[in-house]
């Protein structure tokens, strides 16, 4: 059976923390391997991020994982922010450099971490966190080039990452050339397939933008003239999901992290196609 984790994000209002909350007790009986729970470019959800992270602490048997970005922020107060997480009982942490504020080439903090591996390095320094980083099976924005991208990989790995999540793709076959070449350079990672969960081909569109993805004419056409159809795209959306993740299967790949966009309805549907069903309640003894 695939092991499969999610990620959420805080919730901005009273009905994204209900949703979220909602998402929540529809994911735990999945049993995952764990929750990743986003964070603001300099650290402007930190609070929130682990508000949410204690939550699922407190109220499941979920493990935890919170990202931590190095973008606009102090060494001193990134590092304050992981031992914030360790002493909440958070021990993986997804280590990211991140993206500026309204876009633009990633500048340093002056008093802050360079680079996604010397953030790898500095939680590994604070405590013995397990440490997941990001990888691209399309060249992020900011890339130089495929053999760059594997070169900080390599380092990544060095400095004590041992789990590369990548970026959503819709192209399958990029993903499998990503962790060939990683393979083939002997790099200590192990690959982690990132499923994006959609239901909106426009925000789909504002992501992949974003992170450099390719949003190809077919995923366009199957969602074309559902706008105000959502259950419909819901559907879609867990299709496209399964689809890939089927095909990943065959290529060898049992472990995937989902994106779930705080939707609850998509990951149960999608786990189930993989074979992962929710844990049945103890049935209780008759009186």
């Amino acid at each position: 059976m695939p092991r499969v984790s999610f990620e959420v994000f805080p919730p901005r209002t009273p009905e994204g923390e209900q949703r979220l909350l909602q998402t929540l007790d529809r994911l735990a009986p999945l049993k995952p391997a764990y929750v990743s729970v986003t964070s603001g470019a300099g650290g402007s959800t930190s609070e929130a991020t682990l508000g949410v992270l204690r939550h699922i602490g407190e109220r499941t048997d979920i493990p935890t994982a919170g990202h931590l970005t190095c973008v606009g922020r102090s060494r001193s107060e990134v590092d304050a922010e992981a031992m914030r997480y360790w002493h909440a009982g958070v021990h993986h942490i997804v280590a990211l450099r991140g993206d500026m504020p309204g876009g633009g080439p990633f500048v340093p903090h002056p008093e802050g971490y360079a680079s996604a591996v010397d953030l790898v390095a500095a939680v590994r320094r604070l405590a013995p966190f397990e440490v997941s980083v990001a990888a691209y099976p399309e060249p992020h924005p900011d890339s130089q080039s495929v053999l760059h991208d594997l070169r900080v990989l390599a380092l990544k790995a060095d400095a004590g990452a041992t789990r590369a999540i990548t970026q959503f793709s819709f192209d399958t076959d990029a993903i499998v050339r990503l962790r060939d070449r990683i393979a083939a350079a002997d790099i200590p990672l192990t690959v982690v397939p990132g499923i994006l969960l959609a239901t909106d081909f426009a925000g789909v569109t504002r992501m992949a933008d974003r992170c450099g993805a390719v949003v190809p004419p077919w995923l366009g056409e199957r969602f074309a003239g559902l706008d105000d159809d959502p259950h419909t795209r819901s559907l879609v959306g867990a299709i496209v999901a399964a689809e890939q993740v089927g095909r990943l299967r065959l290529e060898g790949f049992d472990e995937f992290h989902f994106y779930t966009l705080n939707q609850g309805e998509l990951a149960p549907a999608v786990c189930r196609l993989l074979g992962v069903q929710p844990a049945l309640a103890p049935e209780r003894s008759a009186a």
